[in-house]
């Protein structure tokens, strides 16, 4: 996403997926190269990334946890600001309430950007809203 121009202009999404069959290192490698080629291919002035929550399930926070850890430390080692935003905050940016749910946010995201569906999968549209929060904070 662009919002050098003051308006916010529509660029890419994705979603890096790894295998759940790979080790946990292996996994963090894939996550680390292919985040090292998303910034190399986009070139990006600055990042923004969702807080974790920790909900019930523990262990599946743990593993969220390790990635995003890899991510802000390719972020950051490669000199980008790294702002974090909690849920609410994003919700608020791109639905105007904290309580959306997560339909009405991919929704905004859509019509937001001028995307004709939804982005896919739901990451990517968290990801996009994170961008579209950061972009009004700026």
């Amino acid at each position: 996403m662009d919002f050098s121009v003051g308006r916010l202009r529509y660029v890419a999404h994705g979603c890096i997926e790894t295998r759940a069959e790979d080790c946990r290192g292996e996994r963090l490698v894939l996550i680390y190269k292919s985040i090292l080629n998303v910034l190399k291919t986009y070139k990006p002035d600055e990042s923004a990334m969702e807080t974790l929550y920790f909900g019930k399930n523990i262990s599946s926070a743990m593993t969220v946890a390790e990635a995003r850890g890899v991510l802000l430390f390719a972020l950051s080692a490669q000199g980008l600001p790294v702002r974090e935003l909690t849920p609410n905050a994003i919700k608020k940016a791109v639905v105007g309430v904290t309580r959306a749910e997560k339909s009405q946010i991919q929704e905004m995201v859509r019509l937001l950007l001028g995307l004709k569906e939804i982005p896919k999968p739901d990451h990517a549209a968290d990801a996009l809203g994170a961008a579209i929060c950061a972009a009004h904070l700026t």
